[in-house]
């Protein structure tokens, strides 16, 4: 699935009655089964630009061109799961494609053992496997992700990202997915868009020719170091 996004100018009222100016010029399109990854500092209009494509805030300039009949799954920064609702039943109420279908998403994401738990009996860990499953259990055609792996350590966040790739890989699904960590982005993206601190605007989209796995540490390091450069430099 196709997306096409135009961003002119995104704004908002301020509590003084001032207008403030969040997003401006931001401008992509990504092809089936892309993972793109959308990096930039805090308060440059990350989740205010997954909100929009998801069709979550419409006031705004611009325009998102996705096809007529698609489904969104989204991962927001905190797992968003009913606390009196048990892991299964949590998934169940998105409206999961097949039992069959949930039972392979639960087991990829280790849940198999978990899902006659509550979220209050659960690690954050856990939580965010719940989070993603239930993303993955409507069989998304465009999968939009916040920050999924945030104030996890580097082990576990390594391993969920290692899990979330492979049901990405194997549905096909157009990814895109906002981080903050630019190791992140290049381990899981085959491509990266960068913003600007606010008001956010694209400064660079940079394609990851290598496959992931062939990617030399060498080749990394270049990597990070010429987007913190592009960041380094907007902000100067």
């Amino acid at each position: 699935m196709e997306l096409d996004v135009t961003i002119a100018r995104k704004t908002l009222r301020t509590a003084s009655g001032q207008t403030r100016t969040i997003l401006h010029d931001v401008a992509f399109s990504l092809r089936q089964g892309e993972v793109c990854a959308c990096i930039g500092p805090s308060g440059c209009g990350k989740t205010t630009l997954l909100r929009i494509i998801a069709g979550l805030d419409a006031d705004f300039e611009g325009r998102v061109v996705l096809p007529i009949e698609h489904k969104t799954g989204m991962v927001f920064q905190e797992p968003r799961l009913l606390p009196w609702r048990s892991v299964a039943q949590n998934l169940r109420l998105v409206g999961v494609s097949s039992e069959n279908d949930l039972a392979e998403i639960v087991a990829s994401l280790r849940l198999s053992l978990h899902l006659d738990h509550f979220p209050g009996e659960l690690s954050l860990g856990l939580a965010r496997r719940v989070a993603i499953a239930r993303a993955f259990a409507i069989k998304p055609d465009l999968l939009l992700l916040d920050e999924p792996f945030v104030s996890l350590d580097a082990a576990l966040a390594a391993r969920l990202r290692e899990e979330l790739l492979a049901l990405v890989m194997k549905r096909k699904a157009t990814t895109l997915i906002v981080t903050h960590d630019v190791e992140e982005a290049i381990a899981i993206a085959d491509r990266i868009i960068v913003l600007a601190a606010a008001p956010g605007h694209l400064i660079a989209d940079r394609t990851i020719e290598a496959p992931r796995g062939a990617l030399t540490h060498a080749r990394i390091a270049k990597l990070k170091d010429a987007i913190l450069s592009v960041m380094a430099n907007a902000g100067s």
